[in-house]
């Protein structure tokens, strides 16, 4: 069976001006590659001044309620944030260290493990890059199952911490991502909850870098998109995601609680919820001129063989929004089509 990471290497290569960072350890000011004016960066009406408070919940997995707390922000957000979820707070203090550790080499080492024009993993800029104009103060490195072949190219006679951290940590963050889903499918399909239990994830780990920047103001940290597969779950070092508000046409920041995992909707999942999960909006954004911010993405989806089809209630009796769609076909879809995506599969 093709793997997620087999999936991305079936698309049409990407030109290397959308893989290969800056040295942002060399630079003095923005280059104009890198300037977002800002009718850009405050797109869709977002207002210019700093954006308003953080409307994220954050839900509690010990609570009783935790299911319908959870469904209700999918329904509302397509984002919330947990806390006793699991991950040990030291793990995710090692992932940041771990990351940081690799951001802070020099240009030339991290260039070693830089992914190919036609890879899905190692050093590189976002891979949604190529639709837009400019370029984005950001600098990630993909992980697909074991770090340990672009690590050892980082890392000659010392790459083995990292990988044990970041697989253990990807080993954590799945049984997360396996329980969150779980309470998921069950507040959409209370009459069968325990079709999660089959459901073999595939994903990706994505570290993302947000160096110092000279001009924050003039710069995004990653462009406005929302994710393709069920989940996301998010570690960020210091704030700097936004979500998107349809409804107030505005960005919120989404407030950094220690401890907390953020999760937010994919495109994926909002199809399986037939439209009623939000697919979240979001975007990061360059918060200093003096600190470096590091996240960790972990994205959860269905094997890319599998087909994914809306769960209609019969109670409510709505039609579907969507067509069932096969997973890498979807994945085409996005490549091509970024947030667009979507569009080509409803009915």
């Amino acid at each position: 069976m093709a793997t997620l990471s087999e999936a991305y290497k079936e698309h049409p290569p990407i030109d290397p001006q959308h893989i290969i960072p800056l040295d942002f350890q060399a630079i003095r000011q923005v280059p104009t590659s890198h300037l977002w004016p800002h009718q850009t960066h405050d797109e869709e009406h977002a207002p210019s001044s700093p954006s308003s408070s953080s409307i994220v919940p954050v839900i509690d997995l010990l609570d009783p309620a935790a299911g319908d707390l959870i469904g209700r922000a999918c329904e509302a957000w397509g984002i919330f944030q947990v806390v006793n979820h699991g991950v040990p707070s030291s793990l995710l203090d090692e992932v940041v260290s771990e990351a940081t550790r690799l951001f802070a080499l020099p240009a030339p080492v991290k260039n070693r493990a830089l992914r190919t024009p036609e890879g899905a993993t190692g050093y590189g800029v976002a891979r949604i890059s190529p639709f837009f104009a400019q370029l984005m103060w950001h600098e990630g490195f993909t992980i697909m199952g074991s770090p340990a072949a672009h690590a050892r190219l980082l890392w000659p006679d010392d790459y083995q911490h990292f990988c044990d951290v970041m697989e253990k940590y990807q080993e954590k963050v799945k049984a997360l991502a396996h329980n969150l889903f779980q309470l998921l499918l069950n507040y959409i399909s209370p009459s069968s909850p325990a079709a999660a239990a089959a459901v073999e994830f595939d994903g990706a780990l994505q570290l993302n870098s947000y160096p110092p920047c000279p001009s924050p103001a003039q710069t995004i940290g990653l462009a406005p998109h929302t994710d393709t597969l069920f989940l996301t779950i998010l570690h960020q070092s210091s704030p700097g995601l936004q979500l998107f508000d349809p409804a107030g046409l505005r960005w919120s920041a989404v407030d950094h609680v220690p401890g907390a995992l953020t999760v937010n909707v994919g495109d994926l999942l909002h199809v399986l919820s037939n439209g009623k999960f939000r697919t979240a909006r979001h975007r990061a954004v360059v918060m200093s001129d003096t600190t470096q911010r590091v996240s960790m993405a972990c994205f959860y989806g269905p094997p890319v063989e599998s087909v994914v089809a809306p769960v209609v209630s019969p109670v409510d009796g709505a039609p579907a929004v969507y067509r069932s769609v096969g997973v890498k076909e979807f994945l085409n879809l996005k490549a091509l089509h970024l947030d667009e995506a979507l569009d080509f599969i409803r009915l």
